[in-house]
């Protein structure tokens, strides 16, 4: 599909981690679950799974299942005097050729042949960033006359069962207008 609905772009790499830390082991494959996350991802689960998320109940929904993160960033933050790679941000799915900032809540990222996963927000950068590299927190947010701009990335939940790996095309299907700019979460 090429019209005004739908774009390709592409996995660079793929990775998870059994624990919660903030760098995360790029993998040859990884498989997303619908309504859970990533199988063997500490982040994994219908319901919020980080101390740092938690309002009062476990029981609230996890929509921070899957993060996404443009590789172009790298080459952004290499300028800025700092060298990133794939999964070192804590991101499980590394893309190209898709500006995932400016695509509007509710889109949705077909990853590979199966998998599919739908945007809930951006990523808030926290305190971890600078503990991974100093100085790199303030480079993961700009502020201009337009507001506040995040640039850590974006969260979603898995809606299709699928393996993704490195090398996969990406199908991005916009949801229907009006559209809605992604929240923090």
């Amino acid at each position: 599909m090429t019209d005004a609905a739908t774009r390709v772009a592409a996995v660079v790499a793929v990775a998870r981690d059994d624990a919660h830390r903030f760098t995360k082991p790029v993998r040859d494959e990884i498989r997303l679950v619908a309504g859970h996350g990533i199988e063997g991802d500490a982040h994994a689960g219908a319901t919020v799974r980080r101390r740092s998320r938690f309002r009062g109940t476990w029981t609230e929904p996890n929509v921070r299942q899957v993060h996404l993160l443009q590789r172009e960033l790298f080459d952004e933050l290499a300028v800025e005097g700092h060298e990133v790679g794939p999964g070192e941000l804590g991101e499980n799915v590394t893309t190209s050729g898709i500006d995932l900032l400016s695509l509007p809540l509710g889109t949705r990222l077909r990853l590979g042949d199966a998998a599919e996963v739908e945007l809930t927000g951006l990523r808030n950068p926290c305190v971890q960033i600078d503990r991974f590299q100093p100085g790199l927190m303030r480079r993961m947010i700009r502020r201009d006359a337009s507001g506040t701009h995040r640039r850590a990335g974006v969260m979603a939940v898995v809606v299709a069962d699928g393996v993704v790996r490195a090398g996969d095309p990406i199908l991005v299907v916009l949801p229907v207008e009006p559209h809605e700019a992604l929240p923090v979460v």
